[in-house]
């Protein structure tokens, strides 16, 4: 994807002339959808529709969020990126739907299923999450394209999470961390571990295929630093390069045969009958000014953080603790 700052208005603007891509990217900014159900939602030939998703990826207004073989047929689901609410923010007259909370940053599954829960709910705003990565996601969250920013960014010395980078990013400007949850994290490998793997230096060997995550993501920011603390050289690391957006798309990666060994959540691994390797807990925040916390299109979302509905749908996460779900904490 694009940087969020690297946006050509015009070519924008040029390509959603088109009513038909319009309409297939207003679908996708609702929710995640196949070719075949877009073709079926706007009465169109498949073919036809997937030449407008095509020209809308590449732009960087949609992208792959995950695919899965149905039937013996392999289904891939498309979803708007951050790109595409900035631009309908900025330059488009209507929002697709409403008054919408867009929650940039890191992949969470946590947060997945908070946002799945609001829309679920027709009384409050719908939420968005929009997997971007930790710094991408606070920065979107600076830029005002944004109302939160979901981050998992460690201390230099490992100390916390988050508090250095936002005030850093935002100096002067009182913010609030609030705790979605607390994540196990490690390495996904193929069941049985047929590469018998067992620590970072693993990665090294001849024949192991790796999937990584993009830069500025906090898992990718925490095994950049591991490997220089190593010093070991990530130019020999296979498939380093290999970049997959979110958790859950390094998990199936390994799964369809791809790569041998991915850093993700344990819930991801679990997802796809994966083996797991555990590393590191970490703290994931949702970051957001100290005035946002009492603004009245936020108060839904704040207040379903608080619930014990919420608070089981992360405790049924494996690898998740919601005990410190909703705790605040301020960064001024």
């Amino acid at each position: 994807m694009q940087p969020l700052t690297h946006i050509n208005t015009f070519d924008i603007l040029k390509l959603l002339s088109d009513p038909r891509r319009m309409a297939v990217l207003r679908l996708l900014m609702s929710g995640p959808a196949t070719l075949s159900q877009l073709s079926k939602t706007l009465g169109s030939y498949p073919s036809k529709t997937r030449h407008h998703v095509k020209q809308l990826e590449q732009a960087g207004l949609i992208s792959l969020v995950e695919t899965r073989v149905v039937g013996g047929y392999v289904e891939k689901y498309y979803q708007a990126t951050a790109q595409a609410f900035i631009i309908n923010m900025a330059v488009l007259p209507e929002p697709p739907s409403g008054e919408m909370i867009i929650a940039s940053g890191s992949h969470d599954l946590a947060l997945e299923s908070l946002a799945q829960q609001m829309q679920a709910d027709r009384r409050v705003p719908d939420v968005y999450a929009l997997p971007v990565g930790s710094l991408d996601g606070l920065i979107a969250l600076r830029q005002g394209v944004c109302q939160i920013a979901g981050a998992h960014l460690i201390e230099a010395d490992g100390s916390d999470f988050n508090r250095s980078t936002v005030r850093h990013l935002f100096p002067g400007q009182p913010m609030a961390l609030l705790t979605l949850a607390y994540r196990e994290q490690g390495l996904l490998v193929a069941p049985g571990n047929p590469h018998q793997i067992q620590a970072l230096t693993d990665l090294t060997r001849a024949g192991v295929r790796f999937v990584n995550r993009a830069q500025g993501t906090g898992t990718r920011l925490w095994l950049d630093r591991q490997m220089r603390r190593l010093g070991v050289a990530t130019a020999v690391i296979q498939g380093y390069q290999t970049i997959a957006a979110t958790h859950t798309q390094v998990a199936q990666t390994i799964a369809e045969g791809k790569a041998d060994v991915g850093l993700g959540v344990l819930a991801a691994a679990r997802k796809y009958n994966l083996d797991f390797i555990p590393l590191f807990e970490e703290r994931y925040d949702l970051v957001l000014t100290k005035a946002a916390t009492s603004d009245d299109l936020l108060l839904p979302l704040l207040d379903h953080l608080q619930t014990a509905v919420f608070r089981q749908t992360v405790a049924a996460l494996d690898g998740y603790d919601a005990t410190h779900t909703g705790e605040k904490q301020d960064v001024d």
